[in-house]
């Protein structure tokens, strides 16, 4: 969408249910702009999860990087991360 940047970050083929996904935008967590789905089992018994980041074009622009973090409360997350510079429009 013109003016915005939509960012989808899905994780699949968890267990247990409890992993959680969070943004990070230029190095800090954000939830602004964010929106979360329950988490779906699917029939190998296995999770999954999705999460959608929506920014201001300028934000986006300026935010350096934009991370996604896949994790457990206490164990380190899975980091999965988008340069905007690098993306096309």
């Amino acid at each position: 969408q013109k003016g915005s940047a939509t960012v989808v970050c899905v994780a699949s083929g968890g267990f247990p249910s409890a992993w959680r996904l969070g943004w990070k935008v230029g190095g800090s967590s954000s939830s602004s702009g964010v929106s979360n789905s329950l988490e779906d089992l699917g029939r190998d018994g296995r999770y999954s999860w999705s999460s959608t980041l929506s920014l201001p074009a300028d934000q986006w622009r300026k935010a350096g990087s934009v991370s996604c973090e896949a994790g457990l409360t206490g164990q380190s997350p899975v980091t999965q991360t988008l340069e905007p510079d690098r993306c096309s429009e």
